[in-house]
């Protein structure tokens, strides 16, 4: 036999061999670098129920994260699977191109998920599914039960009694809320972990209706009464106070209340194992008000619409949609996950789900962030300044409306 020939069909077989190992190598990207641990428990599981194909995980800071994955997507070098953003930050990314479609035939337990949950990862203009949803976060108030016990105090069920709460607190030396502004974001948290409640429900379908904007006083009255307890009770100097000092504030205990999401649960009690936390949804005026957490969901899981491993890819997607994930990812990260028929088995992240049955979304997030300015960039910037004295509440409820404006149409009559 011709030896050309026996080179090229081995040189043939060997490409052979070697290209389904190839095909079946996967890139997870994720801004989830605290994550990576769990993460990569969950992707040994699945590696084991599906042999030969293999999951690198990668994680990259979070606030660049967008951009490093919008540059890579467009430069053709992107990963297989990623996780994206909601809202906004979603159709940023799929809008281009860069993410596979998703229907409930390609990842059939997507049919079971919440209709918010799939919305929060769907596009506008074609109403298609591009990611996977894997979380909700819940902004309200954290609190130190060893604190509240010592100082006879209990849950506050109306606006008084919160501010009362307050004031037994700092009479007896404690900081009441541990919060600073200092970081941006943290201005956009306080605002709606602490004012859902007394903005209501009624504002928030009358603004969903375009009946109603960001100049009604329910609104400007919630930001007073928001502006008037972190006068009174958060650190002193807590302008130039930034999050991780402020943590750091509340885990050593030296503040009795944390205006947060329920993603800093977790990371308190690795900051102190002993602290006992407890949960509450900031109340409304009066005690029969109903109390409102601020709900969004937090990301999903997307494939590269240009990957050369899409069939794993989905494969992979689908085991981030199953309960065997979803439970998984619940027990380990203590984060409230997506997935249907989910249990809690933290009795705090259960209590955290039970409040999530009474809630508005947390606005700018869920519904003003898809143009330019963006409602969280706004807020952030007017309550800074309304903090500092140097702005009134109408006057941001004016800026917000006009800002938004300039792209959201009910906005614009």
């Amino acid at each position: 036999m011709n030896t050309n020939l026996i080179r090229i069909g081995a040189a043939l077989g060997a490409v052979l061999v070697a290209a389904p190992a190839l095909a079946q190598d996967l890139t997870f990207w994720s801004w989830r670098q605290e994550d990576r641990a769990a993460y990569e428990q969950f992707i040994d599981t699945f590696e084991a129920a599906n042999p030969g194909i293999t999951v690198k995980f990668e994680t990259f800071e979070a606030a660049n994260y967008n951009t490093i994955l919008s540059t890579a997507l467009a430069g053709g070098v992107g990963p297989d699977v990623m996780m994206v953003r909601a809202y906004g930050g979603l159709e940023n990314v799929a809008s281009a191109g860069y993410l596979e479609p998703l229907t409930t035939e390609s990842v059939p337990a997507l049919a079971e998920f919440a209709a918010p949950a799939v919305a929060a990862e769907s596009m506008r203009s074609d109403g298609k599914i591009y990611a996977v949803p894997f979380a909700s976060q819940t902004q309200l108030v954290i609190y130190n039960k060893a604190i509240f016990d010592a100082n006879g105090l209990s849950e506050p069920q109306s606006w008084d009694e919160l501010v009362a709460a307050s004031q037994t607190l700092k009479d007896a030396g404690v900081i009441p809320f541990a919060n600073g502004t200092a970081t941006a974001w943290q201005n956009e948290t306080v605002t709606f972990g602490l004012g859902s409640s007394l903005m209501g429900k009624g504002f928030y379908d009358e603004l969903m209706a375009g009946t109603a904007d960001f100049t009604d006083a329910r609104f400007t009255d919630a930001l007073a009464a928001v502006n008037a307890v972190a006068q009174d009770y958060f650190p002193d100097g807590f302008i130039g106070l930034d999050y991780p000092s402020a943590q750091q504030l509340f885990s050593s205990g030296m503040a009795g209340m944390f205006i947060g999401g329920s993603y800093e649960m977790a990371t308190f009690k690795a900051q102190n194992p002993d602290i006992e936390l407890g949960v509450f949804a900031a109340p409304g005026k009066t005690a029969e008000d109903a109390k409102l957490v601020g709900l969004y969901f937090d990301g999903g899981y997307a494939a590269n619409a240009a990957g050369a491993n899409k069939e794993a890819s989905i494969k992979f997607l689908n085991y981030l949609a199953s309960k065997e994930f979803g439970q998984a990812f619940a027990n380990t990260l203590s984060n409230i996950s997506t997935v249907p028929g989910v249990s809690f088995d933290n009795p705090l992240l259960a209590e955290v789900n039970e409040l999530n049955q009474s809630s508005i979304p947390y606005l700018m997030l869920a519904h003003f962030r898809y143009g330019e300015p963006s409602g969280s960039v706004l807020i952030q910037s007017e309550m800074q300044k309304l903090f500092a004295g140097e702005t009134t509440p109408e006057a941001i409820g004016e800026a917000l409306t006009t800002g938004l404006a300039a792209w959201y149409e009910p906005f614009q009559n």
